[in-house]
């Protein structure tokens, strides 16, 4: 006798190959700092930004977390919770070299698609590579290669899935130097041990508004209808869910990036009007050459400061359409013109109104000399260093305000 429901479901995993594979690297931070330091691994470390109790944890390392540390707990609070916690501060120039060694380790195995945060990357499967045999031994291969290729103690939980949310989910799920697989077969049953706040784009806001339609487990969730889930998410978003969940391989829509900033708290030797003036400068200049790394425009400024005794200000202005550097130094110094007295703590510089290239429209008080001068500083700094070439009202503070990263955006080493 024929089993339909048998073949049925040898149809759809026919259909839903596993496509991507999605790789998390493991307290990067802080296990590149063991990776460095033998005396530190097995050891709770946290990497901070600053040597102070003032400031927070940016990564902990397992052992670390053991004990409740986590990203985001004040180092004050991590000593309590773990008086043994070794804080390293972070080197964060570092961290972006070995991540392009580790793009290029997992390269050696399978094309890297999309890099989404310097510890997390996204590849995509093709043909005989759909195969859950053989997509897992690509998955371990890839392992091997990180510790042979960028350093042997490096680790990483890997998810594998028929679309990249649910390999997302899948690397999740079993951490450190996790390997999990989410088949066609697997779905939905195997989603049913999660939260809700465990899907990628379900953070408080969005579990609360679930809670009030009465959906407090994952069942309840993959069970809604598709115009449902739309209502809930009061949009396509909704409908994009219900796709993934289904595993689904739906085209994700290009994202339009909308602000480039930095910030930066200032040393105590440059708590001064012109140490901050100055750190402002610089942050633009690092702001404006992303910028034209990404092929946008800038439409608008805004200057942000902290003072010393807990207060804060911030002010912006419009400007024409630009990607040089002087046109943007010029609506700062108009900005910090207008900046309350007092002694800086902080400051922050960010472009806005962003456009992209190709829809940049040419303005007539665009000077083309300028643009011709940014393109020469930047092939400069580009072939012998970043900091080869700049504007003399940062040469004091030149080594101010060093290389961030954030978690959730492609690291330059701007």
């Amino acid at each position: 006798m024929l089993d339909f429901h048998k073949m049925n479901q040898q149809l759809e995993d026919k259909d839903k190959p596993l496509r991507w594979l999605f790789l998390d690297l493991n307290s990067y931070f802080a296990s590149i700092e063991q990776e460095l330091r033998p005396e530190l691994r097995g050891k709770p470390v946290a990497v901070v930004p600053v040597m102070t109790d003032a400031t927070c944890c940016i990564a902990a390392s397992y052992e670390a977390k053991a004990f409740g540390v986590k990203t985001g707990t004040m180092v004050s609070e991590a000593r309590k919770l773990c008086p043994e916690i070794r804080l390293i501060e972070a080197r964060h120039k570092l961290y972006v070299e070995y991540h392009h060694a580790i793009v290029q380790a997992v390269e050696s195995c399978l094309p890297v698609a999309v890099v989404m945060s310097i510890d997390e990357m996204a590849c995509r499967f093709m043909g005989g590579e759909q195969a859950v045999e053989k997509a897992t031994a690509i998955a371990k291969n890839i392992k091997r290669a990180i510790r042979e290729k960028a350093g042997r103690t490096l680790c990483c939980s890997i998810g594998l899935a028929p679309n990249r949310f649910l390999a997302k989910v899948a690397s999740d799920m079993q951490k450190p130097d996790g390997l999990v697989v989410i088949r066609p077969a697997d779905l939905p049953q195997i989603l049913y041990s999660l939260k809700l706040n465990d899907l990628p784009g379900i953070g408080g806001r969005m579990h609360q508004r679930l809670q009030l339609y009465g959906i407090r487990t994952m069942e309840q969730l993959c069970a809604l209808p598709k115009p449902h889930l739309k209502k809930i998410w009061s949009g396509i978003v909704g409908e994009r869910f219900w796709h993934w969940l289904r595993g689904d391989d739906i085209v994700e829509p290009a994202t339009q990036r909308g602000t480039v900033g930095h910030s930066h708290v200032l040393p105590p030797d440059l708590r001064t009007e012109e140490g901050a003036y100055a750190v402002a400068q610089k942050l633009v200049q690092k702001a404006a050459m992303r910028l034209r790394k990404m092929s946008y425009y800038a439409g608008g400024l805004q200057l942000s400061l902290r003072f010393v005794r807990d207060r804060g200000w911030s002010a912006q202005t419009s400007m024409v359409e630009c990607q040089d550097t002087l046109t943007m130094l010029e609506a700062l110094q108009m900005l910090w013109q207008q900046h309350p007295a007092g002694k800086p703590l902080a400051v922050s510089t960010t472009l806005f109104d962003l456009v992209p290239s190709h829809l940049h429209n040419l303005s007539l008080f665009e000077d083309p000399k300028r643009t011709k001068l940014m393109q020469a500083m930047d092939a400069i700094n580009a072939k012998f260093g970043t900091d080869k070439v700049y504007f003399g009202g940062i040469h004091e503070v030149k080594h101010a305000a060093p290389t961030r990263i954030a978690f959730t955006s492609i690291p330059d080493l701007f």
